[in-house]
């Protein structure tokens, strides 16, 4: 009650002393109006960093984004949940499809593809045969497929196949006579096989002079068709069925001329909206209840991003107070550290995730809806805002001591471990680029860049390691003795040294912490300004609620705004 009396008695005396006594009473004013300034700014600084606990147990404030992120996080997984399982039919269908494909247009495929291509041949009557099977499989498609597909039209709006060969100009070649005469210009020829065309005497298109290969010219052999489908098993999920058109090209690459002519199958599905259906029962119904959670998802996640914006804006205008009345009162500059403080970087994480949450639910209704048929690009913004939403549950977790020493060991060892990472990444990038010009020919796991990098990071993690030595081809004993010297060096320098190193670095961040919790942690300006009062007398004396009271009393109406809610 300090605080109070004394005001009173100041405006008592400022009323009688009169006017020879007014700059005397305004300086007091002055001086109690500073120290009521600086209480109120504490005050707020205080209920802003506190959590919604303390906020509760302070003003009676009901946690309203605590209690909103539970409910986005029960929502938000069970919305992606419902997605994954739609996703999985689509994904699935597309593959088997695939698989059905090689079966039927490819001869002899086994149902294993041999390496990055499906299968090969070796002669040039299996290369005819394979052509020659994949086109007369093309036109008794109808009578062969077990699945629900038809013939669709090609770039030129045309039903049917589209064969194309390139070889090189024209040359002449005698191995024997290790001689070679050869136009390197490149030359395309196209026919186009209709379904009436087929349908003819097969003798009459397989005779053609199109189909007589100069293989010693030839480079590639490109067969191309379009088909549609229709995913019936939707409609036992409840949803509708989505058609499809498939983009097919079979290739046989002659390109190295090595005696061996690997075919490719590419298939390419497109997911169309159906121009008409006509589906009886409870289906319909079932999509409008969906797209009713969706829409009940994108208000949940926008009123989370309007409150976590607002806590932002009114954490960076209480920073604006706090900077100029440190400036003015201390005569210095607020450090960094204290700086970044007011603005809380789980917010920001929560910001990404509501945005791409409201985003993927758009997108997520307008496939529902078939009116848009990226899966791809919904499921990577579903996953990933849920990812977010998740780990933003580690902040409520964090008011507890025994579960924050995570995060903090996280936040203290971060900066170290990017500029660990950093260096390692340079020797790392030498073992890459080093394994790969050189064991490369001789090895399947080193034969380009991307291969290169997970095999080693795979030996990083112990795995793999017997099977990485064994596979070195031994042509060459120089290379043999080179990959040993590699293998060896890349293992003992990564996982006995840097590994260990990596580890000692988040373990010391580990140890600080932990003595910072027994210790306590080194007092910043800011938590030094929050733990002081007014005077002695104030800290004895005068009780919370009053403070409380008096801020509110003396806060200017412009200033009703920084009243902070975190």
């Amino acid at each position: 009650m300090a605080l109070g009396v004394e005001a009173l008695d100041l405006q008592v005396w400022s009323r009688a002393s009169g006017p020879s006594r007014g700059p005397q009473c305004r300086d007091a004013m002055a001086h109690l109006d500073s120290e009521v300034t600086e209480e109120c700014l504490r005050e707020d600084l205080k209920f802003y960093f506190m959590n919604p606990c303390e906020k509760f147990r302070a003003r009676q404030q009901i946690p309203w984004k605590m209690g909103l992120q539970i409910l986005k996080i029960v929502m938000v997984t069970t919305q992606l949940v419902r997605f994954g399982l739609s996703n999985q039919l689509v994904v699935a269908f597309k593959e088997e499809n695939t698989v059905a494909f090689k079966h039927l247009f490819l001869k002899g495929y086994s149902g294993v593809d041999e390496d990055e291509y499906s299968c090969s041949v070796y002669t040039q009557e299996d290369t005819y045969e394979s052509i020659f099977f994949a086109i007369s499989q093309f036109h008794r498609l109808r009578n062969l497929s077990l699945g629900t597909l038809g013939y669709g039209e090609n770039e030129d709006n045309r039903i049917g196949l589209k064969v194309c060969k390139q070889h090189y100009k024209k040359g002449t070649m005698f191995p024997s006579n290790e001689t070679l005469n050869i136009d390197s210009d490149i030359e395309i020829d196209c026919i186009h096989l209709d379904l009436q065309t087929l349908s003819k005497n097969p003798q009459d298109w397989k005779n053609s002079s199109f189909f007589r290969l100069a293989f010693y010219r030839l480079l590639q052999v490109e067969i191309s068709f379009h088909l549609k489908g229709i995913d019936l098993q939707t409609i036992h999920s409840r949803e509708l069925p989505d058609c499809y058109i498939f983009q097919n090209t079979i290739i046989f690459d002659n390109k190295a001329h090595s005696g061996k002519i690997k075919i490719y199958f590419d298939s390419d599905a497109n997911i169309e909206e159906c121009k008409d259906l006509n589906i009886s029962g409870s289906i319909q119904k079932n999509t409008q209840y969906v797209l009713v959670f969706d829409a009940f998802v994108i208000v949940i996640c926008l009123a989370s991003l309007i409150l976590c914006t607002r806590s932002i804006v009114l954490g960076l205008r209480l920073r604006k107070r706090f900077l100029s009345f440190f400036l003015e009162r201390y005569k210095r500059c607020v450090c960094d550290a204290d700086q970044w403080e007011f603005i809380n970087r789980w917010y920001i994480l929560v910001i990404i995730s509501d945005l791409m949450s409201i985003i993927g639910s758009i997108l997520k209704m307008e496939i529902k809806a078939k009116n848009l048929t990226n899966y791809d690009l919904c499921s990577i913004l579903l996953g990933t805002s849920t990812l977010f939403v998740w780990v933003g549950v580690i902040r409520y977790l964090g008011y507890f001591q025994a579960y924050n020493v995570l995060i903090l060991t996280m936040q203290a060892s971060l900066p170290k471990v990017l500029r660990f990472c950093a260096c390692a990444g340079m020797i790392y990038l030498g073992y890459t680029f080093c394994g790969w010009i050189v064991l490369g020919p001789y090895h399947d796991k080193f034969e380009n860049l991307n291969t290169v990098a997970e095999c080693l990071f795979s030996l990083v993690n112990g795995d793999d390691m017997y099977a990485t030595f064994a596979h070195i081809q031994q042509k060459s004993l120089l290379v043999w003795l080179f990959s040993r010297l590699y293998l060896y060096s890349f293992i003992s320098l990564f996982i006995y040294m840097i590994l260990s190193l990596f580890i000692a670095i988040i373990t010391d961040s580990y140890d600080t912490i932990k003595k910072y919790q027994q210790n306590g942690f080194p007092a910043t300006d800011l938590q030094e300004f929050l733990k002081e009062c007014g005077s002695k007398e104030k800290c004895q004396k005068e009780s919370s609620a009053f403070l409380s009271c008096i801020c509110c009393l003396r806060r200017n109406g412009s200033d009703d705004h920084l009243m902070l809610i975190n």
